[in-house]
C-alpha cells in the first residue's frame, strides 16, 4: 500500500521536530549536569593543597571537562560545523594536557590539532569573510 506524498513529508517534518526537541532535553540535562559538576568541583578544590602541582593539573582537568560539556550543548543547539571543531579541539586540549603523556600520544594529539585547524581554516573559511563582508556593507 503507497500513501500519499504529503503524509511522508508530514512524517519527516514531525520526527524533525521530535528529534530538534530531544536533542534540546539533552542540552538542557547536559547544562544542569555541567553546573552540578562545577559545584561539586569548586568543593573539592578549595580543600585540596594549592602548593602541590597535582591540585594545578586537576584544577585544569576539570574545567576542561566543564568546557567540554558546555561545547557539547553548544554543538546541539547550533549544529554547525564550527561547534564541531571547537568541541574536538577542547577534547584534545584536555588529552595534551595530561601530565602523563607519552611522546606518541603527544605527537598523536599534535596531528589532530593541526588536522582541525587546517578543517577550520578550509571550512569556515569562506563562512568568516561572508560574514566579515556582510557586517562591514551594514555600517
Amino acid at each position: 500500500m503507497t500513501y500519499p506524498l504529503y503524509m511522508h513529508k508530514s512524517f519527516t517534518r514531525l520526527w524533525t521536530r521530535l528529534s530538534l526537541s530531544l536533542e534540546k532535553v539533552v542540552a538542557a540535562a547536559t547544562v544542569i549536569a555541567v553546573m552540578v559538576y562545577g559545584y561539586e568541583s569548586v568543593k573539592v578544590l578549595i580543600v585540596m593543597d594549592w602548593s602541590s602541582t597535582e591540585t594545578f593539573y586537576e584544577f585544569i582537568n576539570r574545567t576542561l571537562i566543564a568546557v567540554i560539556g558546555l561545547e557539547l550543548v553548544r554543538m546541539l543547539v547550533n549544529h554547525s560545523i564550527g561547534a564541531v571543531l571547537e568541541l574536538l579541539a577542547f577534547v584534545i586540549a584536555r588529552k595534551m594536557l595530561k601530565p602523563d603523556l607519552e611522546s606518541l600520544d603527544i605527537a598523536l594529539s599534535a596531528g589532530s590539532f593541526v588536522a582541525l585547524m587546517a578543517a577550520r581554516h578550509f571550512l569556515m573559511e569562506d563562512q568568516f569573510f561572508k560574514n566579515r563582508e556582510e557586517t562591514s556593507a551594514s555600517v
